[in-house]
């Protein structure tokens, strides 16, 4: 069995996607997400560490509507538009996941990323 996701705050996905989708209960795959305020609609953060916290804002957002908490994530994917934004970005990324059993990772660095941003995050937990 599978649901869609959709946290109280979110604003409207641009595309035919939801934000998160759970299958058996158990296993929560959530959509890439950029440094979006969703009440305003506008991008939080001119850098990586202002974005990448407003990223983890909404990872939270999205795995607290599914039952979840960043200490659920067993795999996050890594897109940055600067790979000389890694070091900061690993540095709150750190703050944020810090746990006995850290996350499997991948980190890319793409040519563009949606409303110009310099980060997106996706994650998969589990219960």
């Amino acid at each position: 069995m599978k649901k869609a996701i959709y946290p109280a705050d979110a604003s409207t996905t641009v595309g035919p996607y939801s934000p998160a989708v759970e299958v058996d209960n158990r296993t929560l795959y959530v959509s890439g997400q950029i440094p979006l305020d969703p009440q305003t609609g506008k991008i939080v953060g001119d850098d990586i560490v202002g974005q990448t916290e407003q990223v983890f804002r909404r990872l939270n957002a999205v795995l607290a509507a599914g039952g979840y908490t960043l200490a659920d994530v067993v795999k996050a994917t890594v897109f940055l538009t600067d790979m000389n934004d890694f070091a900061a970005m690993n540095e709150v990324y750190g703050r944020h996941l810090a746990s006995a059993c850290l996350p499997a990772r991948s980190a890319f660095q793409v040519a563009q990323l949606p409303r110009g941003v310099k980060i997106e995050i996706e994650v998969v937990a589990m219960k």
